[in-house]
């Protein structure tokens, strides 16, 4: 978001922003899951790649709220986007990720076994290579990013979301003060996430037949992305089980990786964040008792 912070509960979403002049502004949505009309869509592998998708149309509608708060002060004219202009945003956000992490390492792959036979005769070693370089892009462009000042903040807002979320968990009041000093990293974060997509391509991928041409290779890698985002979806959830050891370790690399995509939270973002929580709580709990009750603080 643009100053500010999306959260998302099973059947409501909020976002809050801050505005140029300090205001907190908050958007209510109610959530109609397609999984709620379709019951088989909240199968194991499949609910991984609705919730994908899900993430993707909320999560562009809420940047679109974000910018449309942030220019409002400015005297600018304040314009939804339509369907058609939310579906060709994620259609181009797909394909633009495709292209960087699956389609831009194949070809680079393919290019370096040229020079090492090793690669072309041996699947396992042709994939590992092309695993190693998808996540070697990925990191390069987050580290990247995370060099402008904008994409900063928006690390921080980050940070601030994840503060909130373990304040909440902890069973702590929903304020600035008793949130503070609470880590910004998370192991439910969609950035473990993204790297699980990066690491079960590797595997998936290896089981694929050596004498594929390139362009059944890259057919492949579009065509088996959903199973791929499926288990990814099914590792993340893995990972709020319990401590265990190997869940300790399987959530080690997601937690590294954030050290790059969030920051410490200032105070100012951490009680955006907290707004955007609470607010959202409101709304389940409407949604179990619609009496009116206490609001979170």
């Amino acid at each position: 978001m643009i100053e500010g912070v999306m959260m998302r509960a099973p059947r409501s979403l909020t976002v809050a922003i801050r505005k140029p002049k300090g205001q907190v502004v908050v958007k209510r949505q109610d959530l109609k899951l397609a999984s709620d009309r379709l019951p088989f869509l909240k199968l194991p592998l499949l609910r991984g790649v609705i919730a994908l998708i899900e993430a993707l149309i909320y999560g562009i509608s809420a940047l679109n709220y974000s910018a449309n708060e942030a220019l409002a002060e400015e005297g600018a004219e304040e314009k939804e986007l339509s369907p058609w202009a939310l579906t060709g945003i994620i259609v181009f956000s797909l394909g633009l990720g495709i292209a960087l992490f699956f389609i831009l390492p194949l070809y680079l792959t393919q290019l370096v076994s040229h020079w090492f036979p090793l690669l072309r005769r041996s699947v396992l070693l042709f994939n590992l290579f092309d695993g190693f370089l998808r996540i070697l892009v990925f990191l390069l462009y987050v580290v990247l990013i995370s060099f402008l000042k904008d994409v900063r903040r928006v690390f921080e807002y980050h940070g601030a979301e994840h503060v909130a979320i373990h304040a909440y968990e902890e069973g702590r009041n929903l304020d600035v003060e008793k949130a503070k000093g609470l880590s910004p990293l998370h192991p439910r974060c969609g950035t473990s996430f993204l790297l699980w997509v990066m690491v079960i391509s590797i595997l998936v991928f290896s089981l694929l037949g050596r004498d594929l041409s390139l362009n059944a290779k890259i057919f492949s890698r579009v065509f088996l992305l959903p199973l791929i985002a499926g288990i990814s979806y099914e590792m993340i959830k893995l990972s709020g089980k319990g401590k265990f050891r190997l869940v300790d370790w399987l959530i080690k690399p997601g937690l590294w990786l954030q050290k790059i995509t969030t920051r410490e939270p200032q105070e100012d973002q951490l009680e955006v964040a907290i707004r955007a929580l609470s607010e959202v709580l409101d709304m389940e709990r409407a949604k179990i008792d619609p009496l009116p009750g206490p609001r979170a603080a």
